[in-house]
């Protein structure tokens, strides 16, 4: 079997076809240099690709699309670079099993694999089947299925043969450079498959900025009015924990950031929207609270950025995962790290065991989702608890400055939501 290998910087997704092909000689500087570019292998004849490859060192990925005679996506295939140079990690894996030529592709309808490993030994697999339902067990991997060698620079199998039955090695040959790349030639579209990044924040300095409008996807149309002031938390230590204090942690918190030892204002952002009420047979007009904020500066975010914990590592993310801190009681919480235990402990003893009179606990009797507040009056530090939309993981969204400063951290409680076009059909860029 031939196989003709052609380089070029980017794969459209869209119509599935290279951008700016390159010469293998231009590929081969790229790799070294860590820059992303693509491999796509061809049999003669074949209109869609056997398989396409997306290499970018920089972002410690390697990526594999497989597609089947109709141009489906039968593979996709996540690699990651690690601390081992010379050996990649089996990522993150989803096969599609389509029940014939005329299934679309990626139907709902179309059974699907997806395999997470770890380089831990941990690892999930989940099979979505025909019909619906769903399984999910621990793979069993041995470490050569969980590792792959590293090759080096044209050396690469055909890592689809298998899948499209090819038994004897191919025979690779260069295929013809029909469009030359311009330097200076334009970015790549948005089309184009790239390395995964995790969740972004999206536009966070909207939701405490009045008169900006936004929508949930359920509610067409909200507005958002003033940031409610809740109080304040006194953070002795300077190490600001995020967490859900109902959960057993050990010694340290989930997520903690570094600030300035201080005492800094607790805010919600809110919105309010209209919407017809059933039960009254009505238009009704309600304020819901989107985020908890800890002020921490009066000075604008400039950027935001996703509170990584201990274990968190960004090489390992695929597209849009998330990280942050886990609640099975749909509670979350700001506090001085410095006193964690003490101050989880008041938390437990006040709201689980539901001691009455306990000094260094009260329970916030308003319409706000802040709940709890617990003190240590050894140290001084604060905890002040939060309700969330439910239980799972929420990420911590740090804003910092121009120069790096921390001004505030955020929790979206029930989702992002989407900042809708001004009156002049255009979105403020100072917003998002």
């Amino acid at each position: 079997m031939v196989v003709e290998v052609g380089y070029a910087q980017a794969w459209d997704l869209e119509v599935c076809a290279p951008w700016r092909p390159i010469s293998a000689e231009e590929a081969r500087e790229r790799d070294a240099a860590g820059l992303p570019y693509v491999v796509v292998y061809r049999e003669p004849g074949r209109k869609a690709p056997l398989e396409v490859r997306l290499v970018s060192w920089r972002d410690h990925y390697v990526g594999l699309r497989v597609y089947d005679a109709q141009g489906r996506r039968t593979r996709d295939l996540d690699l990651r670079l690690l601390d081992d140079p010379s050996r990649l990690l089996r990522r993150h894996s989803v096969g599609w099993y389509y029940t014939g030529p005329e299934m679309a592709e990626f139907d709902n309808a179309c059974p699907r694999i997806t395999v997470d490993l770890y380089p831990d030994g941990r690892g999930r697999r989940t099979e979505e089947r025909r019909g619906g339902g769903s399984s999910t067990t621990s793979p069993e991997v041995r470490d050569d299925e969980r590792w792959m060698d590293r090759p080096a620079f044209g050396e690469w199998p055909l890592l689809s043969a298998q899948i499209h039955g090819v038994i004897e090695p191919p025979a690779f040959q260069s295929a013809e450079v029909v469009e030359a790349a311009e330097p200076g030639a334009a970015s790549a579209p948005a089309t184009c498959w790239g390395p995964p990044r995790p969740a972004q924040p999206g536009p966070i300095n909207a939701l405490f900025r009045p008169g900006m409008r936004v929508t949930d996807g359920y509610h067409p149309e909200m507005t958002v009015v003033e940031p409610r002031r809740v109080g304040t938390l006194r953070l002795p230590s300077g190490l600001l924990a995020v967490c859900d204090p109902d959960i057993d942690h050990g010694d340290r918190p989930r997520i903690t950031v570094p600030v300035l030892p201080g005492e800094y204002t607790l805010d919600e952002a809110r919105v309010r929207f209209s919407y017809h009420c059933e039960w009254r047979n009505a238009e009704v007009t309600t304020t819901e609270t989107t985020a908890v904020r800890l002020l921490i500066s009066e000075t604008p975010a400039a950027t935001w950025e996703m509170a990584l914990g201990p274990d968190d590592d960004p090489r390992l993310f695929i597209e849009q995962q998330i990280a942050g801190f886990g609640t099975d009681g749909a509670t979350g919480c700001f506090a001085d790290a410095g006193a964690w235990e003490p101050l989880t402990a008041l938390f437990e003893r006040g709201l689980i065991q539901g001691e009455p009179d306990l000094d260094g606990y009260e329970d916030i009797d308003d319409d706000s989702l802040f709940m709890q507040r617990t003190w240590d009056e050894a140290s001084g530090g604060e905890l002040m608890s939060f309700a969330t939309a439910g239980d799972g993981t929420y990420p911590v969204w740090v804003g910092r400055s121009e120069t790096g400063e921390v001004v505030g951290v955020v929790v979206l409680v029930d989702g992002m939501p989407e900042l809708l076009p001004e009156h002049d059909g255009t979105p403020d860029e100072a917003a998002v």
